[in-house]
Protein backbone atom coordinates (compact mmCIF):
# COMPACT_ATOMS: atom_id res chain seq x y z
CA UNK A 1 0.00 0.00 0.00
CA UNK A 2 1.80 3.56 -0.71
CA UNK A 3 2.93 4.94 2.12
CA UNK A 4 0.86 8.17 4.61
CA UNK A 5 2.64 10.99 3.02
CA UNK A 6 1.20 9.63 -0.41
CA UNK A 7 -2.07 11.58 -1.89
CA UNK A 8 -3.82 10.54 -4.73
CA UNK A 9 -6.10 13.32 -6.50
CA UNK A 10 -7.53 13.83 -9.52
CA UNK A 11 -4.85 15.38 -12.46
CA UNK A 12 -4.94 19.04 -12.73
CA UNK A 13 -3.75 20.83 -16.37
CA UNK A 14 -0.49 21.82 -14.51
CA UNK A 15 0.61 18.45 -14.11
CA UNK A 16 0.74 17.47 -17.74
CA UNK A 17 4.49 17.93 -18.29
CA UNK A 18 5.63 16.42 -15.46
CA UNK A 19 3.20 13.63 -16.29
CA UNK A 20 4.65 13.23 -19.14
CA UNK A 21 8.24 13.08 -18.25
CA UNK A 22 7.23 10.25 -15.54
CA UNK A 23 6.48 8.45 -18.29
CA UNK A 24 9.06 8.73 -20.48
CA UNK A 25 11.50 8.01 -17.56
CA UNK A 26 9.65 4.63 -16.94
CA UNK A 27 9.32 3.68 -19.99
CA UNK A 28 13.23 4.07 -20.90
CA UNK A 29 14.15 2.69 -17.65
CA UNK A 30 11.74 -0.20 -16.57
CA UNK A 31 10.45 -1.37 -19.77
CA UNK A 32 13.77 -1.30 -21.25
CA UNK A 33 14.14 -5.36 -20.94
CA UNK A 34 11.20 -5.95 -22.36
CA UNK A 35 10.89 -3.96 -25.64
CA UNK A 36 13.32 -2.48 -28.00
CA UNK A 37 14.18 1.42 -27.99
CA UNK A 38 12.42 2.36 -31.09
CA UNK A 39 9.26 0.84 -29.68
CA UNK A 40 9.58 2.61 -26.01
CA UNK A 41 10.78 6.29 -28.34
CA UNK A 42 7.56 6.10 -30.22
CA UNK A 43 5.75 5.07 -27.74
CA UNK A 44 7.16 8.38 -25.81
CA UNK A 45 5.87 10.42 -28.58
CA UNK A 46 2.71 9.95 -27.96
CA UNK A 47 2.95 10.77 -24.03
CA UNK A 48 3.84 14.45 -24.60
CA UNK A 49 2.04 17.20 -22.62
CA UNK A 50 -0.78 17.50 -25.64
CA UNK A 51 -1.69 13.98 -25.47
CA UNK A 52 -1.68 13.59 -21.84
CA UNK A 53 -3.92 16.44 -21.65
CA UNK A 54 -6.34 14.69 -24.29
CA UNK A 55 -6.03 11.43 -22.67
CA UNK A 56 -7.24 13.80 -18.96
CA UNK A 57 -10.14 15.39 -20.89
CA UNK A 58 -11.37 11.64 -22.07
CA UNK A 59 -10.82 9.44 -19.06
CA UNK A 60 -10.69 10.04 -15.09
CA UNK A 61 -7.31 10.69 -14.70
CA UNK A 62 -4.75 10.68 -11.46
CA UNK A 63 -1.84 11.33 -10.20
CA UNK A 64 0.43 10.00 -7.07
CA UNK A 65 1.95 12.88 -5.18
CA UNK A 66 4.84 12.33 -2.11
CA UNK A 67 6.15 15.44 -0.76
CA UNK A 68 4.37 17.70 -3.46
CA UNK A 69 5.85 15.90 -6.09
CA UNK A 70 4.38 13.49 -8.66
CA UNK A 71 5.37 10.22 -8.36
CA UNK A 72 2.79 7.93 -10.47
CA UNK A 73 0.11 8.28 -12.30
CA UNK A 74 -3.28 6.34 -13.77
CA UNK A 75 -6.68 6.58 -15.31
CA UNK A 76 -9.53 4.77 -16.27
CA UNK A 77 -12.53 5.12 -18.87
CA UNK A 78 -15.04 3.48 -21.07
CA UNK A 79 -13.80 1.10 -23.22
CA UNK A 80 -14.80 1.68 -26.42
CA UNK A 81 -17.67 3.84 -25.38
CA UNK A 82 -19.26 0.89 -23.55
CA UNK A 83 -21.39 1.80 -20.28
CA UNK A 84 -20.91 -1.78 -18.89
CA UNK A 85 -16.73 -2.10 -19.89
CA UNK A 86 -14.22 0.04 -18.67
CA UNK A 87 -10.64 0.10 -19.50
CA UNK A 88 -6.82 0.93 -17.40
CA UNK A 89 -4.66 3.50 -18.75
CA UNK A 90 -1.56 4.81 -18.33
CA UNK A 91 -0.41 3.50 -15.29
CA UNK A 92 3.27 4.64 -14.86
CA UNK A 93 5.28 4.69 -10.95
CA UNK A 94 8.85 6.45 -11.21
CA UNK A 95 11.54 3.78 -10.92
CA UNK A 96 12.71 5.33 -8.01
CA UNK A 97 9.47 4.94 -5.94
CA UNK A 98 8.51 1.28 -7.50
CA UNK A 99 7.88 -1.43 -5.41
CA UNK A 100 6.49 0.26 -2.52
CA UNK A 101 3.18 0.07 -3.20
CA UNK A 102 1.98 3.34 -5.11
CA UNK A 103 1.27 1.12 -8.47
CA UNK A 104 -1.13 -0.67 -5.99
CA UNK A 105 -2.53 1.98 -4.48
CA UNK A 106 -3.71 4.06 -7.48
CA UNK A 107 -5.15 0.82 -9.37
CA UNK A 108 -6.79 0.75 -6.00
CA UNK A 109 -8.41 4.35 -6.27
CA UNK A 110 -8.81 3.28 -9.85
CA UNK A 111 -11.37 0.60 -8.98
CA UNK A 112 -13.30 3.42 -6.88
CA UNK A 113 -14.08 5.34 -9.83
CA UNK A 114 -17.45 5.53 -11.46
CA UNK A 115 -16.31 3.95 -14.44
CA UNK A 116 -15.02 1.36 -12.74
CA UNK A 117 -17.70 0.79 -10.60
CA UNK A 118 -20.22 0.84 -13.67
CA UNK A 119 -18.34 -1.85 -15.55
CA UNK A 120 -18.67 -5.59 -15.22
CA UNK A 121 -15.64 -6.20 -17.43
CA UNK A 122 -12.12 -3.64 -16.87
CA UNK A 123 -9.47 -4.19 -19.32
CA UNK A 124 -5.62 -3.38 -19.20
CA UNK A 125 -3.81 -3.25 -22.38
CA UNK A 126 -1.00 -4.46 -20.08
CA UNK A 127 2.80 -4.07 -21.12
CA UNK A 128 5.22 -7.28 -20.85
CA UNK A 129 6.65 -5.78 -17.75
CA UNK A 130 3.56 -5.10 -15.56
CA UNK A 131 2.07 -8.65 -16.59
CA UNK A 132 3.35 -10.11 -12.52
CA UNK A 133 2.23 -6.65 -11.35
CA UNK A 134 -1.70 -7.05 -13.04
CA UNK A 135 -1.80 -11.01 -11.73
CA UNK A 136 -1.02 -9.78 -7.81
CA UNK A 137 -4.39 -7.42 -8.14
CA UNK A 138 -6.22 -10.00 -9.23
CA UNK A 139 -6.58 -9.56 -13.04
CA UNK A 140 -6.58 -12.53 -15.68
CA UNK A 141 -5.44 -12.82 -19.13
CA UNK A 142 -8.45 -12.08 -21.88
CA UNK A 143 -6.86 -14.49 -24.80
CA UNK A 144 -3.55 -15.77 -23.06
CA UNK A 145 -0.09 -14.86 -22.13
CA UNK A 146 1.13 -13.96 -25.83
CA UNK A 147 1.49 -10.18 -27.07
CA UNK A 148 -1.20 -8.51 -29.19
CA UNK A 149 0.11 -6.80 -32.16
CA UNK A 150 0.40 -3.67 -29.87
CA UNK A 151 2.92 -5.93 -28.05
CA UNK A 152 0.45 -5.85 -25.17
CA UNK A 153 -1.27 -8.08 -22.81
CA UNK A 154 -4.91 -8.06 -22.80
CA UNK A 155 -5.71 -8.77 -19.19
CA UNK A 156 -9.26 -7.84 -17.51
CA UNK A 157 -10.94 -7.74 -14.20
CA UNK A 158 -14.54 -9.32 -13.76
CA UNK A 159 -17.04 -8.08 -11.71
CA UNK A 160 -20.85 -8.91 -10.77
CA UNK A 161 -23.59 -6.02 -11.58
CA UNK A 162 -24.60 -6.39 -7.64
CA UNK A 163 -20.91 -6.26 -6.49
CA UNK A 164 -19.93 -3.92 -3.72
CA UNK A 165 -17.22 -1.50 -4.72
CA UNK A 166 -13.79 -2.34 -4.15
Amino acid sequence: MAGEGTVIRRFAEGDAETVSALIAATLRTSNRRDYTEAYLEDLILRMRREDILRRAREQHFYVAEEAGAIVGCGSIGAFRGREDESCLFTIFVRPEAQGRGLGRGIVERLERDPYFLRARRIEVPASLTAVPFYLKLGYVYVNGAEPDAERLIRMEKRRSPDAPPV
